[in-house]
């Protein structure tokens, strides 16, 4: 038999469109599709047999599966801990809904080495709630196009080591995060976050939180190496950015004070909308 082509990067995957519309939906689960996606899964011995399929060292990007994973279980972190006024699913209900979801993660990256019957086992339960694949962009709130900004600048900063420019951004956040009132700040995250809760962005929250640390923590293009930087205060920058990313988010449902105490920061690095006191 001839061998099938390792498929090494996403773009090259002949998935591609279910799997951005499988990994797009995570953000737009709600609590009642939690509960349909609870009822609908059924670890049967060939939904056992698919994923162990699906997840051997052979199937694609298995990397990437297993990160999607670990993204599926931050964003939901709170569900399943179930401690939150917030929360209104029960962590067991939760916890078997998560399990349909990463089988559809699973099922659509390793789709090329999976039978048909294995496949269908597999993505069932997602199927039974979302039947067709589509894409759509998470809820970034009336501050999407700033927010969009703020995490796309981050990964110029990975260069920093080879960037003037970029290395005096960092710097200049990182003394803007050793400076800022922490009590002030901790009032305005909470308050921020009490409006993402209000507005149904409580999960996109941990989205942009993410993205951040992950736009911020990349290698450097050139050497790939270690900036120098100590990981605390990478820590204390990237909490900074989160921050204001997340105020933007939800600047439409918090007072335009402590938007502007979280963004105030970054008007040195981007253009953000000045919010009056």
């Amino acid at each position: 038999m001839r061998r099938r082509a390792a498929i090494l990067r996403l773009e090259d995957h002949p998935n591609l469109s279910e799997i951005l519309g499988v990994l797009a939906q995570l953000a737009h689960i709600e609590d009642g599709h939690l509960e349909q996606l609870a009822v609908s899964w059924r670890n049967t011995v060939q939904v056992a047999e698919a994923r162990r399929r699906a997840l051997s060292p052979d199937s694609p990007l298995v990397i990437d599966v297993l990160a999607a994973f670990d993204a599926v279980a931050a964003l939901y972190a709170d569900d399943l801990d179930g401690g939150y006024d917030y929360v209104s699913v029960a962590p067991d209900i939760a916890s078997t809904a998560l399990k349909a979801v990463r089988d559809a993660i699973a099922a659509s990256y390793a789709k090329p080495i999976l039978g048909r019957s294995q496949y269908s086992d597999l993505i069932r339960a997602w199927r039974s709630v979302f039947p067709q694949p589509t894409v759509r962009e998470p809820d970034l709130g009336p501050g999407r196009t700033e927010v969009k900004q703020l995490l796309g600048m981050l990964p110029t900063l990975a260069g920093r080591c080879h960037d003037d420019q970029g290395r005096r951004a960092y710097d200049g956040l990182l003394v803007q995060a050793m400076t800022m009132n922490e009590d002030v700040r901790t009032q305005a995250r909470d308050a921020a976050f009490s409006a993402a809760v209000r507005t149904g962005r409580r999960r996109v929250w941990t989205l942009v939180r993410r993205s951040a640390a992950e736009g911020l923590g990349r290698f450097c293009p050139t050497c790939r190496s270690a900036r120098g930087d100590t990981r605390d205060d990478d820590e204390r920058v990237v909490e900074l950015c989160a921050d204001a990313a997340c105020a933007l988010l939800v600047s439409d449902a918090m007072p335009a004070a402590e938007t502007a105490r979280l963004t105030a920061p970054l008007r040195h690095l981007i253009p953000l909308p000045r919010v009056a006191d």
